[in-house]
């Protein structure tokens, strides 16, 4: 059934007071999309649905609404439903969904719940932002190096449905020290008489509590994991963090990076809950960076006013070739930068392999400088009108350029890497601006050497 039929529906049964048929019709769907029904209702509305809801789902449809909508239920509930509430959601999930609360509702939210999961609640907030330590959850299985397969199905049976994920468990010694990880199908196909070291994979990928989320994500996707072990200093387990997080720090990440290379200020808004003015905020700084770097532009071209002047055809023509040369290197230094920055990222290209991506740039520059300027040089003469040697000048000065811009898209990224800045700060607007301001200044002092102006 189309989505629009089943909203309709259960707004139809909202509206005749039908309730329980409208929690019976909620059942059917998944809590993702209940959560997405309960968006488009106001605060009434929305506080009798979620109401209606069994409380053993309830926790899970809250944890995938929007933070308005979590902090309007907050802030419509008595504590009891609160304290119910946290009891219900995984750890992890509602210290995600107190970060996004203001102070004053965080602190009603933790005078309801019990002191043993405030406490906990405390200790994760108390983590780095887009840390490892942030992202876990405490809600995993651990077992003995010395259990039998027999010992642990019986754990699992017991504790599994309270845990976010049975498909890996973290074998420990006696100390807590991570030691292993084994994959719930090797177990479940092993004799029940055998001990879990001798089927642990001894090598497991781990992280600790202050490494940066990035880090954790990268790891994750280059071992194809479902999910992460955590572990403090002392290498001893805290905890876990789950795929579903991982996906969550992709897209937070990649969202960033693509404000940066827009050269926006990254932002955790959605676009269209976003005033106005805060989106002008966030896009004015970069702008008036790069006007202040384009008034060194204006400067060349006023320096060089000569060259255009003196004489009144080869001015023209070389004035008509400025925007030509100034938009090819831009988009010859877009292209560099945003590959090299999509190898940064990926981890396919290291700082130590600089001058590997410099050469390669390099030569890439040459063929496509050859074949531009060949191009160009011909269209200049015969198109344009003008003499070989403007001609001349005008392709040179675009082949100069296009090396240039390659060279400092491929090397302005990383050296920001380098200095510990993001390398999407150096993307598309921050390579244009600086490539239209060298450019310039190639095409006059070659024009000024083979013209004799």
């Amino acid at each position: 059934m189309e989505w629009e039929a089943i909203q309709k529906r259960l707004n139809d049964l909202l509206e005749k007071g039908r309730h329980g048929e409208l929690r019976g019709a909620m059942m059917m769907l998944n809590e993702v999309d209940i959560a997405q029904y309960m968006e488009t209702l106001d605060k009434e509305k929305l506080l009798l649905v979620f109401r209606i809801l069994p409380k053993d789902i309830s926790a899970d449809v809250f944890s995938y609404m929007s933070a308005e909508q979590k902090q309007t239920l907050i802030e419509s509930i008595g504590d009891q439903e609160i304290r119910a509430l946290i009891d219900d959601m995984f750890l992890d999930d509602a210290v995600d969904f107190l970060e996004e609360l203001p102070a004053s509702v965080v602190r009603r939210v933790l005078q309801s719940t019990d002191t043993e999961k405030r406490n906990l609640i405390n200790q994760f907030l108390r983590y780095p932002d887009n840390s490892a330590g942030s992202l876990m959850t405490i809600e995993y299985l651990e077992f003995r190096s010395d259990e039998t397969v027999r010992g642990a199905m019986e754990i699992i049976r017991r504790e599994g449905l309270d845990k976010e994920t049975i498909y890996t468990l973290y074998i420990i010694d006696a100390t807590h020290h991570l030691i292993g990880t084994l994959a719930l199908r090797k177990m479940i196909l092993a004799s029940e008489d055998t001990v879990l070291s001798d089927i642990m994979d001894r090598n497991p990928v781990s992280v600790q509590t202050l490494d940066d989320q990035e880090k954790v994500a990268e790891l994750v996707r280059h071992y194809d994991l479902m999910a992460i072990p955590v572990v403090d200093k002392e290498e001893r387990l805290v905890g876990i963090i789950t795929a579903d997080d991982i996906m969550d720090v992709i897209e937070e990440e990649t969202t960033e990076d693509f404000e940066k290379m827009a050269a926006l200020t990254p932002s955790d808004d959605e676009y269209l809950k976003t005033s106005p003015f805060k989106l002008a905020l966030n896009r004015i700084p970069w702008l008036l960076l790069m006007a202040v770097i384009a008034i060194f532009t204006g400067m060349i071209i006023t320096h060089y006013e000569d060259v255009l002047s003196s004489n009144a055809a080869v001015g023209i023509i070389l004035t008509a070739c400025i925007p030509m040369l100034m938009d090819t290197g831009g988009n010859c230094g877009s292209q560099s930068s945003t590959l090299i920055i999509r190898g940064l990222s990926l981890g396919q290209i290291t700082l130590k392999d600089f001058f590997r991506a410099l050469w390669k740039e390099f030569r890439v520059a040459l063929i496509v400088g050859a074949v531009l300027f060949t191009f160009t040089i011909f269209r200049v003469r015969f198109i344009n009108g003008a003499e070989w040697g403007v001609a001349f000048v005008v392709a040179a000065a675009l082949f100069c350029t296009i090396v240039l811009a390659k060279a400092l898209g491929c090397a302005m990224p990383m050296l920001a890497k380098r200095l510990g800045l993001d390398p999407a700060l150096m993307a598309s607007p921050m390579i244009t601006t600086v490539v239209d301001m060298s450019s310039l200044f190639i095409y006059f002092t070659i024009a000024r050497a083979v013209l004799k102006i």
